[in-house]
């Protein structure tokens, strides 16, 4: 893979974006249509609305960061055309018709941000006008779904004896630039939240190489294996049939998360239950977060692990990004998946009230749009409660 990069910097803030090529196909693409038809007038400006996170309340409220704060990694989410979102969806549509010439007829991330992203002319207005207010020009998403930057005013809030970065108010645009402009996916650093659930009980493991594991459960509970993953689901004639055997071989799982992990501990798992079919790797996008234990680091041994186990001839690509004050770094790791193309399945872990995320929710609209039109296939755990887990007694929980 190639990446290219482009830099944005500015008086108080820093915009940046990823951006990735992958193989072509033969689809053709007609010329989008500038959507930002008049001059970009300071005075004329309109607020990007439900960019401010619900919690940063007065009550939590406690001043404003530190000036030399670092805030890095924010998403702008680009907006599409009605007719963009109309042609977008018609494809997905067609690419799983068999009777439509565009079956399975993916596209490249540059395919999908020549089709269904702004103009040339509009992104240049845009960077045009980040330049004469003091921007470094950063990088676009091969998508044109998002421009990555850093720097704005915030503040400390305390929610639940934990503090938190978030922007006080939305902020604002000109508002010639509003048709290509959706609003801001981050502007603070309430993550989402590992969907594993700890039982509080501890069992006894018995294991000797070269055997089963052995696990005690006087409560009448039971520890599942991959082999009883492929018992109970019946896919073992999946991985015993001839002369096809179809058991991940050849394929790639993106597992998204933002924490390392103890390489160890996928390799014992693999050892026990003998899944060495595919290769495994950890792809670190920016910072290493280094390994933050607890729920996030089992989440990420979970995945791991049993991406291996129902796809043991699978290979396995571990990607993680640090979060910073401002971005979760699942979102990060998402949008490098993505803009990467090199996943046939990305999985994921993590999950938040859609009554909380304000324009990120466009943002992770798009960001699986993408891996659908490219041909990747996207799984996203609801966690055991679902959409319910956001029918609480108090307006929002966060951990």
């Amino acid at each position: 893979m190639k990446r290219a990069m482009v830099q944005l910097a500015v008086a108080g803030l820093v915009l940046s974006a990823l951006g990735f090529q992958s193989a072509s196909t033969t689809l053709s693409f007609n010329s989008v249509s500038p959507r930002i038809t008049q001059a970009v007038d300071e005075k004329q400006r309109v607020v990007l609305k439900k960019n401010t996170h619900p919690l940063a309340r007065a009550q939590f409220d406690h001043g404003e960061a530190p000036a030399d704060l670092p805030l890095n990694r924010m998403l702008l989410v680009l907006k599409r055309s009605p007719e963009q979102e109309s042609a977008l969806r018609q494809l997905l549509d067609e690419q799983q018709d068999k009777s439509s010439p565009n079956y399975h007829k993916w596209l490249t991330p540059d395919e999908f941000g020549k089709k269904f992203g702004p103009a040339d002319q509009d992104i240049q207005v845009t960077t045009n006008w980040l330049r004469q207010h003091g921007f470094q020009i950063g990088k676009v998403a091969r998508g044109r779904t998002v421009v990555e930057f850093s720097g704005t005013s915030i503040h400390k809030y305390v929610v639940k004896g934990k503090d938190h970065w978030a922007n006080a108010n939305d902020p604002q645009i000109p508002a010639a630039l509003a048709p290509v402009v959706a609003g801001v996916a981050s502007l603070h650093n309430f993550e989402r939240k590992p969907r594993i659930v700890r039982s509080p009980n501890h069992y006894k493991l018995d294991y000797n190489a070269g055997s089963q594991p052995h696990i005690t459960a006087p409560d009448g509970e039971h520890a599942l294996g991959p082999g009883d993953f492929a018992v109970i689901y019946n896919v073992n004639p999946l991985y015993n049939a001839t002369p096809v055997v179809i058991n991940g071989a050849g394929t790639t799982i993106a597992v998204v998360g933002r924490t390392n992990i103890n390489w160890t501990d996928i390799l014992d798992f693999r050892s026990i239950f003998n899944r060495f079919g595919g290769a495994f790797q950890v792809i670190t996008n920016g910072p290493d977060p280094g390994e933050l234990g607890g729920d996030e680091e089992l989440e990420a041994d979970l995945d791991n692990s049993w991406s291996a186990a129902v796809a043991p001839g699978a290979n396995i690509d571990f990607v993680i990004s640090a979060t910073t004050n401002t971005t979760d770094g699942v979102v990060l790791s998402e949008l490098y998946i993505v803009d990467n193309n090199f996943a046939d399945v990305m999985t994921e872990s993590f999950g938040t009230c859609e009554a909380v995320m304000g324009a990120g929710l466009a943002e992770a609209e798009m960001i699986a749009q993408q891996a659908a039109v490219q041909g990747t296939t996207f799984f996203a755990s609801s966690g055991d409660s679902g959409a319910a887990s956001c029918d609480d007694s108090t307006p929002y929980t966060v951990g």
